[in-house]
């Protein structure tokens, strides 16, 4: 959250520190179903994560990539340049964001074709 704070427009871990009890509920925000970064992810299909340079979670996106790969994940990590947090929803003015929506399409399409296939 360091690294990246001076070019997040969007996000800083102040505002985020203040919505951790929103979003966990009292729950321990290191709980493996509030954080993948702390969980199991052995088993899981096929994942993507999409992440910009310019936001303050995208040292937590590497983090995430390395533990599924370490888990035998087959992972696609995503980085998009010069673009912040959740950028995907902005992809009626933000060419950058439809190409990752493209791209992420893409990929579920590859996979669920494998899918068909294999049966």
């Amino acid at each position: 959250m360091e690294t990246r704070g001076a070019v997040d427009p969007l996000l800083s871990r102040e505002a985020l520190q203040a919505r951790i009890p929103d979003y966990t509920s009292g729950q321990d925000p290191a709980f493996g179903l509030i954080s993948p970064v702390f969980a199991d992810l052995s088993g899981l299909p096929p994942l993507i994560i999409q992440a910009g340079t310019h936001e303050v979670l995208l040292d937590d996106a590497l983090r995430l990539a390395q533990r599924a790969a370490t888990a035998d994940v087959e992972v696609t990590l995503d980085i998009t340049p010069g673009v912040p947090h959740v950028f995907q929803a902005y992809h009626a003015i933000l060419d950058e964001a439809t190409a990752a929506l493209d791209r992420a399409g893409r990929l579920l399409s590859a996979h669920l074709a494998e899918i068909t296939i294999a049966r």
